[in-house]
């Protein structure tokens, strides 16, 4: 039997899916808001009882991060992101503006292609499927090889619940053998209107190149800022609660704090109450040699792992009850490899002197692979935080709650999503968290609100009253001076005739 190359294989896999999902939607298009919301009710409540089997497929599956915590966000998918577009209207007339004669008119646009990370697998193909069928696209996935199975898996779900609910067959796919090739052709097939890409830094500059319109999201190299007026305690137990969160695999992660000196020794001390292990010198060394590789890069061996595994294999233990361990770090760049963004629960810890070096410090950090993305200040000076939010390069400023809830939107009132844009400043055409208004063209019905007479006529007052001088003057000899108004009588006859003729 004739054995067919893999990529090959694959790139006829996604032309199927793809056509498949382009005639699903020329049916969802003439679906109304009501048959669109019972397709997406139905995809969130089927996934909710699998929140947790999916999570430990996940983990077993990727090896990345703690199935309580990828549960977590499986559900923060099912419920928070549910709610949050449930009542949003994405289907025919969105609004009304009586003053201007102006409605807007929603139309989807068409398949999404939606690569999905090894990171959140199950998350992010629950949270990318409800926002598409929820502004009435179909959607194909191109899942990371290294999650194929997990993501198949809530994919098969979700299709069957849809499926159920009236959306046709097509609307939700899913690569089963997913190849570079494959999804390169995904993403350029003639069908595809929209692609979500969520990924390393290479992978979204290729969807960026794919010649489609696309929304990508770049790294995160997230300083959390501890000032001096801070609520010390909380700071710290959010920043730990931040950074361990299934193992630091969410992009917006606490990569590294920022402490204001008068309060370093309280964080100190705050930090071993939390369960966080303070390396040495020593440690510091084997860690990065362990996690940068030679081209200074992150080993993907140590992403989403715990400290005791990243300890272990770096030559030293740490208590089984360790979730963070924190390194010491002077400068940023490739002077200190631990600089940047981790993806693993290794904290960086800067000690700075006033709210304008923590200040310098993030923002030295952000542009170290985070620019645009997020950050955090613990802080009760309502003048030093407004300063942070307008001077720091990221479009995520979260204020006195842990960073990764806090930007994705589960304990701040952002909207609620797992594709978060990093702005112009991180090379993405949106700094929005992306809802379903992104995924919908904008057509608008323009009622005149003036004639072209109405038009002809203001132009010719306008040309009127552009030539003609003050109502009067005096000369010299105190005597009003007569107002020649002749100019005036030829532009409107010279305007007239123009009119006349045309």
């Amino acid at each position: 039997m004739m054995q067919f190359d893999k990529d090959l294989q694959s790139i006829q896999e996604a032309r199927n899916l793809v056509e498949a999902a382009n005639r699903a939607g020329e049916q969802l298009k003439k679906f109304s808001q009501e048959q669109i919301d019972r397709i997406v009710d139905a995809i969130a409540e089927a996934t909710i009882p699998h929140a947790e089997s999916l999570a430990q497929m996940a983990v077993e599956e990727t090896g990345f991060g703690r199935v309580e915590d990828k549960t977590t966000k499986n559900l923060f998918a099912s419920v928070n992101v549910h709610r949050y577009i449930r009542p949003l209207r994405t289907v025919g007339f969105l609004s009304d503006d009586p003053d201007n004669k102006v409605q807007e008119i929603a139309v989807p646009m068409g398949v999404v292609a939606a690569i999905i990370p090894s990171t959140n697998p199950t998350s992010t193909a629950i949270y990318k499927a409800l926002i598409s069928l929820k502004a009435g696209n179909s959607v194909v996935m191109s899942p990371h090889p290294s999650a194929r199975n997990c993501i198949l898996e809530t994919c098969r779900i979700m299709e069957e619940a849809a499926r159920k609910a009236g959306a046709p067959e097509g609307s939700i796919g899913c690569l089963s053998l997913p190849t570079l090739a494959g999804t390169r052709e995904l993403w350029s097939h003639k069908h595809t209107a929209v692609i979500l890409a969520t990924g390393g830094s290479g992978l979204v500059k290729a969807a960026y190149s794919a010649g489609k319109p696309a929304y990508g999201v770049g790294p995160g190299n997230v300083p959390a800022f501890i000032e001096r007026s801070a609520d010390i305690k909380k700071a710290v137990r959010d920043i730990i609660a931040g950074k361990s969160f299934d193992w630091g695999t969410v992009c917006a992660s606490e990569q590294s704090m920022v402490v204001d000196a008068p309060v370093r020794e309280e964080v100190i001390r705050e930090l071993k109450k939390n369960n966080a292990y303070l390396c040495n010198e020593e440690e510091k060394r084997k860690l990065e040699k362990l996690m940068i590789v030679q081209n200074g890069g992150l080993n993907p061996k140590i992403v989403g792992k715990s400290p005791q595994f990243i300890a272990s294999e770096s030559g030293f233990t740490v208590p089984d009850n360790i979730r963070t361990l924190v390194v010491f770090l002077n400068e940023v760049g490739r002077e200190e490899p631990l600089s940047c963004e981790k993806l693993s629960p290794v904290l960086g810890f800067y000690t700075v002197n006033g709210w304008e070096e923590g200040c310098e410090y993030s923002i030295r950090i952000l542009h170290h692979g985070g620019v645009g993305h997020t950050m955090a200040i613990h802080s009760q000076n309502k003048d030093i935080i407004r300063r942070f939010g307008l001077e720091k390069p990221a479009f995520r400023v979260v204020v006195n709650s842990p960073a990764t809830h806090g930007a994705i939107g589960l304990t701040t009132g952002v909207p609620p999503a797992m594709t978060l844009g990093p702005g112009t400043w991180g090379g993405s055409i949106t700094s929005d968290n992306i809802t379903p208004m992104h995924l919908v063209n904008i057509k608008r019905l323009a009622w005149e609100t003036q004639s072209l007479d109405d038009l002809a006529q203001n132009s010719v007052q306008a040309k009127a009253a552009a030539v003609k001088p003050p109502a009067a003057v005096k000369d010299d000899d105190s005597r009003e001076a007569v107002i020649d108004e002749s100019e005036v009588e030829k532009i409107i006859a010279s305007f007239v005739t123009e009119r006349k003729g045309s």
